[in-house]
């Protein structure tokens, strides 16, 4: 069962990957997850676009497929935490207006999150095989940051939730009543489920009830606003899909690794 569970995770970022990818092919162009604005600075843009797309759906189909998992997304975490660390934060430091303003970090807060579940991905791909050799190696020692670096951006995005909820209530779907209740209720579960996987408290139980929750999310929300706006702003929407499937497969990796671990304590006690 376990087994089954990361599987799915694993398919759920590849498949990610995957859609980020071809929309890299429809737009030539980066999303603003993946790159800030300065990338419309960058000579022969639509054909870094073209690569870097093709590099992504080979990632998510390796990830996907197990062929090399490890070393993929271990190259693809590395990728993600160093777009984050030396072009995210320079541009919202230097050329974001508002950067004091924890909505603006919203995209860059996603690749961290990417970057994460990259490294959770990692730590659950090429089991039973020879360990990584050369840089890989390397690269192997932050797999233990994985949960951490997600926690960071969903406990970012649960505060969002209280100090943009006017804002954000907008997008409750008009069906569910009392729509500010809804969007504290979500920060809370955010905040808590950050913060319980970044602690390991109750890791295990909490990770999965949050992948669920996440799951619920792209169905009741995320589905029905890409329905909506397939296209706009570069299929953005779509995107955001994909975003919310990705952390759905990083909380179900994390969740599943957590409960496989305290059952074997609990029977190795006995």
């Amino acid at each position: 069962m376990m087994r089954i569970s990361i599987k799915t995770g694993h398919v759920l970022y590849g498949l990610a990957m995957i859609v980020y990818g071809v929309q890299q092919f429809l737009y030539g162009n980066f999303r603003a997850v993946q790159l800030p604005a300065w990338q419309s600075h960058l000579p022969f843009l639509p054909a870094w676009a073209y690569v870097t797309g093709a590099g992504l759906i080979a990632a998510g189909t390796g990830i996907i497929a197990g062929k090399k998992g490890r070393e993929i997304a271990l190259l693809l975490g590395s990728i993600f935490l160093s777009l984050f660390l030396f072009v995210q934060i320079p541009f919202q430091i230097f050329a974001e207006q508002y950067h004091l303003h924890l909505a603006v970090w919203t995209d860059a807060l996603k690749e961290l999150a990417l970057a994460g579940g990259a490294f959770v991905v990692a730590g659950t791909s090429g089991r039973g095989v020879a360990p990584p050799a050369g840089i890989f190696r390397t690269l192997d020692k932050a797999i233990p940051f994985g949960p951490i670096l997600f926690s960071i951006t969903m406990t970012s995005f649960g505060i969002d939730h209280f100090l943009y909820a006017e804002r954000l209530a907008g997008i409750v779907p008009s069906y569910m009543p009392d729509r500010a209740f809804w969007m504290y209720l979500t920060g809370v579960v955010l905040i808590g489920s950050g913060f319980s996987i970044a602690l390991n408290i109750r890791r295990g139980a909490v990770a999965a009830l949050f992948s669920v929750t996440l799951f619920l999310w792209v169905i009741l929300l995320h589905i029905p606003r890409a329905m909506a706006d397939p296209s706009g702003s570069r299929s953005n929407e779509v995107s955001s899909v994909f975003d919310a499937l990705a952390f759905c497969g990083t909380a179900l990796i994390i969740a599943s690794c957590s409960l496989q671990r305290n059952i074997g304590e609990i029977f190795a006690k006995e």
